[in-house]
C-alpha cells in the first residue's frame, strides 16, 4: 500500500499495467495495457511536464514569478499547470479549435490562460499554436516555454521513467511495445530505454491519416497533411523529440479505428480511454492476432475518456461525423437473438466428458459455455479440446470437464449493437450474451450472416 504523499506530484507515475480479455481473441497473443490516464494528472504528459519544469528550475530558467507558456493538445498543458499550482507559476497555453471543450475547461479550471486558434493552417503559420505559443513567449517577461515538440528533455522523462516502469512490471519479459506518435516523446523515450535492455524488443508507432509520421517513417518524405478527429496523437510537422531510430514500425489508423475502439475498451474491458488510446489499442489487437499465444505486447494508453465525452462518447456527434452508420447501429443482439430458432445448450463444470461429448454431438454443435452451480457462467468447452485430451491420454470420459474448460472469451450484452457483435465474431468463433451474470444465448458467424441476410 502506498503512503502518504508530500503534494500530487509524487504521486505521478507506477501506473498499472492490465491485461486485455475482450477486444483480443483466445488465441491471440497477450495485450498488456499501460494506463498512463492513472496519473494525476490524467495522462502520460504528467510525467514529462514536471521533468523539464523541475531542471528548468535546477537550471535556473524558471524563478518565482515566472511565466510558463506552452503550446498544447490539451494533456500536457494540464501536467504543467498541475506542477505550476504547487510551484506557484502562472501558465498561458495555445491549443488548437478542434480540441474538445472539456480540455479548454479543464486548463482553466487551474487557473490557466487558454488562447484558443485555427486547427486547419500550417504549423508555420502565424497563426498556428506552435507560432502563437512563440510569439506569447518573446512578449511575456519572465516566461519560460516547455517547447515539448523539440525538447530532447521530453524523451529523457520517459527514458527515466516509463520505461523502466514497464520492464519492472513485465520482468522485461514482454515482446512488442505499441504507443502513439504526438511529439515522440514517449515511445522514443520508453523504446530507447527497453531496447537498451533488450534489442529484440520490436517498437510501433501509431500514427493517424492525415498526420506526417507514417509516411515519413517509410519513405523519408513527408507528405502534405490534412485535419483528422482523434486528438493526441499526429502531427504536421517533424518534431525533435521524436527519435526514429528507436522504432521498428509506424503503422497507420483512421479516426473510426480509433473511436470504435476506445468506445470498446470502455464498454467492453471497462477501461475509460481517450481516442489515441483506441489506436494504440486497435493497432495492438491486430498485432495480437498476428504474431498469436506466444507473443506479449505491452501498450500504452496515454489519456482518459473523461475529456472526450462530447466528442467520441457521443452517438450523436458519431453520426454528424459519419463514423456511425445509424441504419445498422439500430438493431441490437437481443434483436437477433430473438429471431434464433435453436435452443441454448450449457454443460456444468462437474459434467463427465462422455456425457457431454454425447450432447454436443446430439445437437449437432461444437461447443457449449460451463456453468457454476449458480448458473453464472465460469468458462467454455470445444470439441476439439475434449477431443485433443482423449486422443493424447491426459483425459477419460469420465473425467469431468472442468479441467478442460477455456476462459470465457467473446462476452456481449443483449443490448449491445450488431457492430460491435461484429467486432467480437471478427476475432471469436463465437459470442457469448449474458445478461445479469446468467447465459442467455450463443452466436456464430453464420447466425449473424443469416441475421443480417434476413434484414437485407
Amino acid at each position: 500500500m502506498r503512503g502518504i504523499y508530500q503534494n500530487v506530484l509524487h504521486a505521478i507515475g507506477d501506473t498499472p499495467l492490465v491485461q486485455l480479455h475482450k477486444v483480443v481473441g483466445r488465441h491471440d497473443a497477450r495485450v498488456l495495457a499501460k494506463l498512463e490516464f492513472m496519473n494525476p494528472g490524467g495522462s502520460v504528459k504528467d510525467r514529462m511536464a514536471l521533468h523539464i519544469i523541475e531542471l528548468a528550475e535546477r537550471r535556473g530558467d524558471l524563478k518565482p514569478g515566472s511565466v510558463i507558456v506552452e503550446n498544447t493538445s490539451g494533456n500536457t498543458g494540464v501536467g504543467v499547470a498541475m506542477a505550476a499550482a504547487i510551484k506557484g507559476y502562472r501558465c498561458i497555453f495555445t491549443m488548437p479549435d478542434k480540441m474538445s471543450q472539456e480540455k479548454v475547461s479543464r486548463l482553466k479550471a487551474f487557473g490557466a490562460d487558454v488562447i484558443v486558434t485555427p486547427t486547419a493552417v500550417p504549423a508555420d503559420h502565424p497563426d498556428s499554436y506552435y507560432e502563437t505559443a512563440k510569439r506569447v513567449a518573446r512578449e511575456t517577461p519572465n516566461s519560460f516555454m516547455i517547447n515539448q515538440y523539440h525538447n530532447k528533455e521530453n524523451i529523457e522523462a520517459h527514458y527515466r521513467s516509463t520505461g523502466p516502469e514497464i520492464w519492472e512490471q513485465t520482468g522485461g519479459n514482454f515482446h512488442l511495445l505499441v504507443a502513439g506518435l504526438g511529439t515522440g516523446g514517449t515511445l522514443s523515450g520508453t523504446a530507447k530505454f527497453l531496447k537498451e535492455k533488450n534489442s529484440r524488443i520490436r517498437t510501433v508507432g501509431v500514427d493517424p491519416e492525415g498526420s506526417i509520421y507514417y509516411e515519413q517513417f517509410h519513405t523519408g518524405v513527408p507528405p502534405q497533411p490534412h485535419t483528422y478527429k482523434v486528438e493526441g496523437i499526429g502531427e504536421d510537422m517533424v518534431c525533435g523529440a521524436l527519435e526514429f531510430t528507436h522504432i521498428d514500425d509506424v503503422i497507420q489508423v483512421n479516426d473510426r479505428e480509433c473511436f470504435q475502439m476506445a468506445r470498446r475498451l470502455t464498454r467492453e474491458e471497462g477501461i475509460f480511454a481517450g481516442g489515441s488510446s483506441g489506436a494504440a489499442v486497435h493497432v495492438a489487437a491486430e498485432l495480437a492476432r498476428e504474431h498469436g499465444r506466444n507473443t506479449t505486447i505491452v501498450v500504452i494508453l496515454p489519456d482518459s475518456g473523461a475529456i472526450y465525452l462530447s466528442k467520441f462518447f457521443n452517438d450523436d456527434w458519431m453520426k454528424d461525423n459519419g463514423f456511425f452508420e445509424p441504419d445498422k447501429h439500430e438493431a441490437t443482439v437481443r434483436d437477433l437473438l430473438r429471431g434464433k430458432s435453436h435452443h441454448l445448450h450449457t454443460a456444468t463444470a462437474d459434467e463427465r466428458l462422455g456425457a457431454v461429448i454425447v450432447r454436443l454431438k446430439r445437437e449437432g454443435i461444437s461447443q457449449m459455455p460451463v456453468l457454476a452451480a449458480s448458473g453464472e457462467p465460469v468458462g467454455m468447452v470445444h470439441e476439439v479440446d475434449m477431443l485433443n485430451a482423449i486422443v493424447d491420454g491426459r483425459s477419460t470420459r469420465d473425467d469431468a470437464i472442468e479441467g478442460l474448460m477455456e476462459p470465457l472469451e467473446g462476452v456481449i450484452d443483449p443490448d449491445a449493437s450488431i457492430d460491435q457483435l461484429r467486432s467480437i465474431l471478427g476475432q471469436d468463433n463465437v459470442a457469448v450474451v449474458v445478461s445479469a451474470t446468467k447465459v442467455i444465448g450463443i452466436i456464430t458467424k453464420i447466425d449473424l450472416i443469416d441475421y443480417l441476410a434476413r434484414r437485407v
